[in-house]
């Protein structure tokens, strides 16, 4: 099948790009965005993160062999509603020694931030808050208000737990960030672009980025990033319950607790939405299959109906994404804090540096000639998965051959040394 090539019936593929418009700042646009803000922060994404709380209670119950939720309305689904509600009447304290602007406002900051993440992913045809050319570095740079938010929650709480959880978030979430942007730089190079939406439009000609050895190995960086982003288990530090109480939210009680609550459960959902776009392609069903966007012919009936199958599939992978998150959790234990850290500076951020240039291999071979053919999407995927492959164990293999070498500790002073230097 050599030479054969793939794009012919791409001819009547989905493009987004083709939909997508200059953003004019007129009233129509500001009431369009602030009709977005309304009904995804009060009604739609609340929702989302009620349900998904209790499809984790769920998914946890049946891994342990539990029933999970099943009293308030049936099979549950009213519990969450009843949580909301008990969450908004209960009392919200403050300590008498903490900083009281500072301690309301970081909670809205981590929600803010979680929150803008969604403004630049593009569900379906017209389905994007905000198409921009920089979408990535805006996903970056809103994506990184997470870590000022937490360090100010357990700075102002005036509480040596509530300081050690932030400054141990702190600490995981900036190093756990270095991989997952540069897990992204390969799709950036693919595409030519920074636009979510042009990344969408490469991966109808080009296949889903996950169907190569670079972004394979891309898509494995950015998923583990962002479940150590979102602070969910293994990658849990900062709420570790048995070593610092709750970690950075310790003092918080009430809706403010719930902001924390929210906000994390809302990036699970916006990590999903994002590796699926970045890797999986959007909402298409098929990875080397256009979608045509005339099912119906060109008429507005037949653009509703492709939204609803984009939407449709887009959300089925998000889900997808998301039991495995709560599958991690059910399954794994707590990672200690050394070796979080040691896993991020030593295998993830090697790994990506390295990624990059076979992501350059996998250009040269495969895109630069403009038109996919199975030749040679079968020599580049031979060529850069030999050097994925050699790459993930040389890494792996130095640093246990380190690790063996001088084990954690090692040069440590024994606690007779310390109580004698400390006496002296």
């Amino acid at each position: 099948m050599a030479g054969v090539v793939l794009d012919e019936a791409w001819g009547s593929a989905l493009a987004f790009a083709a939909h997508s418009q200059p953003v004019e700042l007129n009233l129509r646009t500001w009431l369009r965005w602030a009709l977005w803000l309304v009904v995804g922060f009060a009604v739609v994404f609340p929702g989302i993160v009620a349900y998904m709380v209790w499809l984790e209670r769920k998914v946890a119950a049946r891994f342990q062999d539990r029933i999970g939720p099943n009293r308030v309305g049936p099979l549950g689904l009213l519990q969450p509603i009843a949580d909301a509600i008990k969450l908004i009447t209960k009392e919200n304290t403050v300590p008498r020694s903490a900083d009281r602007i500072v301690h309301v406002l970081a909670p809205i900051l981590v929600l803010t931030s979680a929150f803008l993440v969604m403004a630049v992913v593009p569900f379906a045809v017209g389905l994007v808050p905000v198409d921009l050319p920089s979408g990535l570095v805006y996903l970056i740079a809103v994506s990184s208000l997470t870590p000022l938010g937490i360090f100010l929650a357990g700075w102002s709480s005036r509480n040596k737990y509530s300081l050690l959880g932030a400054m141990r978030a702190v600490a995981q979430l900036v190093s756990y960030e270095a991989p997952q942007v540069l897990a992204t730089i390969p799709v950036a190079l693919w595409a030519g672009s920074l636009s979510l939406v042009t990344i969408f439009d490469r991966q109808l000609e080009f296949g889903w980025n996950v169907f190569s050895p670079p972004g394979l190995l891309a898509f494995a960086i950015f998923l583990i990033a962002g479940v150590a982003e979102v602070n969910r288990t293994p990658f849990d530090l900062p709420e570790a319950e048995s070593e610092i109480i709750a970690g950075y939210h310790t003092e918080y009680s009430g809706m403010r607790f719930g902001l924390f609550f929210l906000a994390e459960y809302l990036s699970v959902f916006a990590v999903s939405c994002v590796t699926t776009v970045l890797f999986l392609g959007g909402g298409t069903p098929f990875p080397f299959l256009g979608f045509p966007v005339n099912l119906l012919g060109d008429s507005t009936a037949s653009l509703i109906l492709v939204n609803l199958i984009l939407v449709t599939v887009f959300l089925l992978k998000v889900l997808f994404f998301v039991f495995v998150m709560f599958w991690i959790r059910a399954t794994l234990p707590r990672m200690r804090v050394d070796r979080l850290m040691n896993f991020a500076w030593k295998y993830l951020v090697p790994l990506s540096l390295l990624n990059i240039f076979f992501a350059g291999v996998w250009y040269e071979m495969v895109i630069r000639p403009g038109r996919l053919t199975f030749g040679n999407w079968l020599w580049g995927t031979l060529v850069t998965g030999v050097l994925v492959v050699a790459a993930v164990y040389l890494i792996f293999l130095l640093n246990r051959k380190l690790a063996e070498a001088k084990p954690i500790g090692a040069d440590w002073p024994s606690v007779a040394t310390a109580a004698a230097e400390l006496a002296r």
